[in-house]
């Protein structure tokens, strides 16, 4: 059987025609276009989401992971006022008030006679465990409000113990 043309066919067929059986070069081409294509707007986007976060890093901002954490909600929800606000917190340098806080405290635990960083208050744990060892009762907001307690007591000069009246 002879590969022969239809009559009404164009005698000059385009190169990017393949004949039966053989490989198709442009469709092969265009493949590999297409994936790397796709592959370079795929790293384009993450690059730019990305954006807020690697400023924020890059100027050791104190807000870094409040950025972070507004880009992956931006990323997961496609909410796109997160990203504009990770951007602009990005971008806003926030003072840092814990230095001059510190200086302040260190100051008013001098003027006190304290040595500085002495002056820390316990935990709430401790003083509850020093209360218990010192047999003073522990009163709760609860007894604070309903005017129960030692505190409370103090306040009521017929409430106040025999021999702690000054």
């Amino acid at each position: 059987m002879t590969a022969s043309l239809h009559p009404a066919a164009s005698h000059h067929l385009p190169s990017f025609i393949t004949a039966p059986g053989e490989t198709d070069v442009l469709m092969v081409v265009m493949a590999v276009f297409l994936l790397l294509a796709v592959l370079a707007v795929g790293i384009l986007f993450l690059r730019l989401h990305t954006l807020p976060e690697r400023i924020a890093h890059k100027g050791q901002k104190l807000q870094f992971e409040v950025v972070a954490v507004l880009g992956l909600l931006a990323l997961f929800t496609h909410v796109h006022l997160f990203w504009v606000a990770a951007l602009l917190l990005a971008l806003i340098e926030i003072p840092d008030f814990g230095g001059s806080l510190g200086r302040i405290a260190g100051s008013v635990e001098t003027i006190a006679g304290i040595k500085p960083g002495e002056g820390v208050v316990r935990s709430t744990d401790e003083a509850i465990a020093g209360a218990k060892a010192d047999g003073v009762p522990h009163e709760t907001i609860a007894d604070v409000k309903r005017g129960e307690g030692p505190a409370a007591a103090a306040k009521r000069p017929e409430l106040v113990p025999a021999g702690t009246r000054s």
